[in-house]
């Protein structure tokens, strides 16, 4: 999983068929402290995500596989809305981090 914020909305008024209706957002990936990190990717959002909220994120097989029904062609999703985030003092931002 990752986190970042939302900077932004993606409207698409054609699409892959199994993608109607589904949100799409441009999430920036950071550390805990809120530096930026990688490029700012695409997720799809079903939770009810906005700009300027800060996100969790699963990529990959997991992210496609949001319905048991069928595998979807995305590769990021949304998963929860972070109220809070607490890092121990003394612990340097970024080790220990993947980055995916």
């Amino acid at each position: 999983m990752q986190v970042g914020t939302v900077i932004g909305n993606i409207w698409a008024t054609r699409k892959e068929d199994h993608l109607t209706g589904l949100k799409f957002l441009f999430v920036q990936p950071e550390l805990p402290n809120g530096s930026p990190i990688n490029a700012p990717f695409i997720a799809v959002d079903r939770i009810g995500a906005g700009v300027g909220d800060k996100v969790m994120v699963t990529r990959g097989s997991a992210a496609a596989n949001m319905t048991a029904d069928s595998q979807l062609p995305i590769d990021a999703l949304i998963i929860g809305i972070i109220d809070s985030i607490d890092v121990e003092r003394g612990v340097e931002h970024g080790k220990g981090i993947r980055n995916d």
